[in-house]
């Protein structure tokens, strides 16, 4: 997968940058170092392009996942993560899946399917109309989640649908509400670098 790697210092966290829609690899870097400037920043590219914007699976329409598409990628990004980490030598353990939008629900999506390797993520605007959701236990996790009221790609309701079942699975989360849309503004960033600095 096309991807972007810049190391950072020993036993500093490993932040895999997952894009929203449109978005490349180098999309979420600039977010990347202000969280944390000593950390491993590892942008990855969506394969699937819908109108000419990469994505990381495919959907049949606004909202509406092809769910079996879905398990594929995921699968698929699953295992260049695992690859990279013997390729670049980094330690599994110091992995934070960081993800907007689009970015955030395929990082939701990793989360759930392999909750033992996956512990902590950001996830920024994520939504998962799924319904095969592993029913795991996703104690050991730290999650921040953030949504915005007045979102109109991700609806109250998918937030809260997202939120119940981290919380129904006792992920250890923490959900970030703004009174605004779909855009990740900066109370969003100052939450995650407090999240990440715990």
């Amino acid at each position: 997968m096309q991807h972007y790697f810049k190391s950072g210092g020993v036993k500093q966290p490993v932040f895999i940058l997952l894009h929203g829609t449109g978005g490349d690899e180098k999309s979420l870097l600039d977010l990347g170092f202000e969280l944390d400037n000593k950390a491993t920043l590892f942008g990855i590219k969506g394969n699937v392009v819908e109108q000419g914007m990469p994505r990381y699976f495919r959907r049949l329409a606004e909202g509406v996942y092809d769910e079996d598409d879905l398990r594929v990628r995921g699968e698929e990004l699953h295992q260049f993560i695992l690859d990279c980490s013997v390729n670049y030598g980094f330690d599994l353990d110091d992995v934070v899946l960081i993800g907007y939008s689009n970015g955030a629900n395929i990082a939701l999506h990793l989360m759930l399917n392999h909750s033992e390797m996956y512990r902590k993520g950001v996830l920024f605007h994520p939504m998962y109309p799924v319904s095969d959701i592993p029913k795991n236990d996703l104690s050991h996790q730290e999650i921040l989640m953030t949504s915005g009221l007045l979102d109109p790609i991700v609806p109250q309701s998918e937030s809260k649908f997202v939120l119940d079942l981290l919380k129904e699975r006792e992920a250890q989360v923490i959900h970030f509400e703004t009174k605004s849309g779909h855009q990740l503004l900066w109370e969003e960033v100052q939450a995650a670098k407090e999240f990440l600095g715990e």
